[in-house]
């Protein structure tokens, strides 16, 4: 007689302003292997101490020269403090800069707010931008708060 799998779920009722993020990073050159340590690094930090609203933290590995994460947080306020401050806000400026022969990419999952996402020198579209026609981020849709839910909320300074 076979066993029966074990099927479970998750009560997230308490998490009503649950924001999902995957993050991905490629190598599109062989200097593109720095950039891919310098992640390395941020992510050990993270890991020894989680920022305020992190719920989680994995890591994933969608080929040999791409890795990504994905990471749960309370809300939205609290993924945007974390983004906001260093090292993290350092490393976006300077990747902003000069990618360092790495692609970038996140999209963000809402549970209040809806789906955004951004895509830096990235090599081949992956994710949404598979099948979502492409639209630049500029003005409203220059931060993840303004593109969610199309642009259409005010910005909070």
């Amino acid at each position: 007689m076979q066993d029966r799998v074990n099927r479970q779920s998750v009560d997230l009722t308490a998490y009503p302003d649950l924001v999902v993020v995957i993050l991905g990073l490629k190598v599109r050159t062989l200097r593109g292997l720095v950039s891919m340590l310098g992640i390395g690094r941020g992510l050990a930090q993270i890991q020894g101490a989680p920022p305020d609203g992190l719920l989680g933290h994995e890591q994933l590995l969608f080929g040999w020269n791409h890795l990504g994460m994905r990471q749960y947080w309370r809300d939205l306020d609290s993924l945007e403090r974390f983004t906001r401050s260093e090292p993290h806000a350092a490393w976006w400026r300077d990747f902003l800069r000069d990618s360092g022969g790495a692609g970038f990419w996140h999209e963000t999952y809402s549970a209040r707010r809806g789906i955004e996402a951004v895509y830096v020198d990235m090599p081949s579209p992956v994710g949404l931008a598979r099948f979502a026609p492409e639209r630049r981020p500029v003005g409203p849709f220059l931060s993840a708060r303004g593109r969610l839910r199309g642009g259409m909320e005010r910005e909070v300074a």
